[in-house]
């Protein structure tokens, strides 16, 4: 099969969709890697990297048009979209719940959409995980570069000093990014809260942090309680496949301290507040109604050595099976994988997406969206 990784061109992205390492593995059973030119470069891997495993360096042009398989990391853009077509499986980010156009790109090419984010095995979401890992980590991250003066905060170090309280980080969402946002904050030295709206998940999170953390059972009274508390508050909402629920109101930004910062790490399923709008890392930060909100749509972007290994790790068994079997046969085979499925023949396969855009064509077309 041949199997192509193009360069990253979304705004500020240095990660790749397969490391040399990972070409070598599908180098070796047969298959012709395409790698366009610099592809490599931001996550610390050099055209000779790849070359020296076997894989063929190639144009943008050429890397897209002579794809049977098509790797990337994040989903394409504008500028991608005449590169699609019929005959393309594309294997990367896509978050269509939250981009209409791109869906409708899809769709008129009648492109094989595979996303990472759905697929789903009695783990999880193992393509998804290790990105949430990281966005997690890089949130606490975010909170304690943010809150300092030069960072544009009210100046104050996350984890306090001694005689001096810690900042107060409440995190919504008790999956894995509130969790890895939790555990950093906590090692950091900050206070740190967690609502989730499971019992079940609270049992489990009390026992995980063994009362580090305050676990909370959200509702709306406690969230309210918790946002005038809090000094960062950490988006980490997730319906896999879905726009993200929001679950701070413009409203509500009223009930935050001055200086307190927002970071949206659903942003790129559309964001859990209700005032977010995706911004990079070169601007991050923007101000509503006296609230930082920080809502980078690429937070592993901004590791890229470390994002690109840790997602090749995960990725690389399903490009192996589609490669080795084929597609179809992949798909047949690994009931994880056909829910990755995004878009097909002009429709759209996965049922959160078509709820999100009940007009377009779809599989699900006597759905209600929910």
């Amino acid at each position: 099969m041949r199997i192509s990784v193009v360069k990253e061109i979304k705004p500020q992205e240095a990660r790749v969709g397969l490391t040399p390492g990972g070409a070598a593995d599908l180098v070796r059973s047969g298959h012709t890697v395409l790698v366009e030119r610099g592809a490599g470069d931001g996550a610390g891997f050099s055209d000779d990297d790849y070359t020296a495993v076997g894989a063929h360096l190639t144009s943008q042009a050429e890397a897209w048009e002579r794809a049977e398989l098509l790797v990337k990391v994040k989903e394409p853009i504008a500028a991608e979209y005449p590169f699609l077509r019929e005959d393309l499986t594309l294997f990367t980010y896509l978050h269509l719940a939250a981009d209409r156009p791109l869906t409708e790109a899809l769709l008129a090419a009648g492109t094989l959409g595979i996303a990472y984010e759905t697929v789903q095995d009695n783990t999880g979401l193992p393509l998804l995980t290790p990105m949430s890992e990281l966005a997690g980590r890089l949130a606490a991250h975010a909170a304690a570069t943010h809150l300092t003066m030069p960072g544009g905060g009210p100046g104050m170090l996350l984890g306090g000093s001694p005689g001096v309280a810690p900042c107060r980080v409440l995190v919504i969402g008790g999956g894995v990014v509130g969790t890895q946002a939790a555990l950093l904050a906590l090692g950091m030295q900050a206070e740190v809260t967690i609502l989730d709206t499971s019992g079940k998940r609270i049992r489990e999170l009390d026992i995980l942090f063994g009362g580090r953390a305050r676990t909370l059972v959200s509702d709306a009274q406690t969230l309210d309680t918790e946002l005038a508390r809090a000094d960062a508050v950490v988006g980490a909402v997730l319906v896999p496949g879905r726009a993200a629920p929001k679950v701070v109101s413009r409203a509500q930004l009223a009930l935050l301290k001055p200086g307190a910062l927002l970071i949206d790490v659903a942003i790129d399923q559309g964001g859990a507040f209700e005032t977010s709008r995706p911004t990079t890392y070169e601007s991050p930060i923007f101000t509503v109604e006296g609230i930082r909100h920080y809502c980078v749509a690429n937070m592993p972007g901004g590791v890229p050595q470390t994002s690109t290994k840790a997602l090749t790790n995960a990725t690389l068994a399903y490009l192996r099976q589609m490669a080795d079997q084929g597609v179809d046969a992949a798909l047949t085979a690994n009931p994880a994988l056909a829910l990755g499925v995004n878009t097909r023949d002009g429709r759209i396969v996965y049922p959160g997406v078509a709820d999100a855009f009940p007009d377009l064509p779809s599989l699900h077309a006597d759905r209600v969206p929910a």
